[in-house]
């Protein structure tokens, strides 16, 4: 057995010397968590608080951040006026009307408690969205919402998912075995994910493409690859990257196109293909991110977001496991990168 290393804390993911990581077992996980939160889980207080007047604003860092985004879009999409603002700008400027969400997936993001506080002292109910009701976070909520599994990974895939499943729990909850299929067939598209993965884990940098709900879903992939496999990469819209971006771009840069939300089909279509002939000109290597259908009856933001998340999940796995990365510590098994991570606690 290997000595457990000196810097490894309790709390931290386990340390295991080869695959199969955790993240993977996270990934696999989903199907069945996010179905039992999609139909059980216990929004009562929070559907409450979200009665109240005003818009709802919803809040996070990183990866709950985007699962903020994720949420906002659900809720707006249900008929809840629903925006999304990163934690730190909110703690330092509160909305003066309506109620705030906060998402933390282990409760006790630093900047995500201050955003609560200052969200209480101008007045507006809060909510909490955590896999931890326990944590710090929860002290400053009226309501919270609790998740059944923390991400045993710190490249966290569940730590996504849960929040924004919760958020379609809360939207109104959709037909029985809906999410489950759906994660189901996303679990099921590993080897697409190792086919791109093979093509692009020698990029010198990588560029990640959405519009509509797939911006969200592009900025989730955009900081899952960062994390999981230290390849320098940026999220793009897909019309922005057209008007400006292209010159930074050559034979070593990978592009990866997530085109799951199906609204405005047809010119969301020729933007992608303009997208994909003015990249292939200069050398970039295109991948389009394909996604299982969403059942009927799920909504479109929700079906985008859901149908998307395994996938992307699997393609920054298997760009860790292209460059030889274990992708559950997010590098801090290094002294550097441990000492960096603790400046910002």
């Amino acid at each position: 057995m290997t000595q457990r290393p000196e810097w490894l804390k309790d709390g931290w993911p386990e340390l295991r010397e080869a695959p199969p990581w955790v993240m993977q077992e996270m990934i696999e996980s989903e199907p069945e968590v996010l179905e039992r939160i999609a139909q059980t889980a216990d929004t009562t207080d929070v559907a409450l608080l979200l009665r109240g007047p005003g818009p709802v604003t919803v809040t996070g860092c990183g990866t709950s951040e985007h699962a903020s985004m994720a949420i906002a879009a659900i809720l707006s999409e249900a008929g809840t006026p629903a925006t999304s603002r990163e934690a730190f700008e909110l703690a330092l400027d509160p909305p003066q009307e309506g109620s705030v969400i906060a998402v933390s997936h282990e409760g006790g993001t630093w900047a995500t408690v201050e955003a609560l506080k200052a969200a209480r002292a101008a007045g507006r109910p809060t909510a909490l969205v955590t896999a931890r009701p326990e944590a710090a976070a929860a002290a400053q909520a009226d309501a919270v919402l609790a998740t059944p599994e923390v991400d045993r990974s710190w490249c966290h895939t569940i730590g996504y998912t849960s929040p924004f499943t919760a958020g379609l729990a809360l939207a109104g909850r959709p037909e029985a075995g809906a999410v489950r299929s759906l994660l189901d067939a996303g679990v099921a598209m590993r080897a697409q994910a190792a086919e791109i993965a093979a093509d692009l884990g020698g990029a010198a940098r990588l560029i990640i493409i959405g519009s509509g709900a797939d911006r969200i879903a592009a900025r989730e992939l955009t900081l899952k690859i960062e994390e999981a496999s230290h390849i320098s990469t940026s999220m793009r819209d897909l019309e922005t990257f057209l008007h400006g971006h292209i010159p930074a771009c050559d034979e070593t840069t990978g592009l990866v196109l997530i085109a799951a939300d199906r609204r405005g089909g047809p010119k969301r279509d020729e933007r992608a293909e303009a997208l994909e002939r003015a990249s292939r000109r200069v050398g970039i290597r295109c991948h389009t991110l394909q996604a299982p259908p969403a059942p009927d009856g799920l909504p479109a933001a929700a079906g985008a977001l859901l149908a998307t998340a395994a996938p992307l999940q699997w393609l920054a796995l298997e760009l860790a496991a292209a460059r030889g990365v274990n992708p559950d510590l997010i590098r801090r098994e290094q002294a550097p990168y441990r000492e960096a991570a603790a400046e910002h606690k």
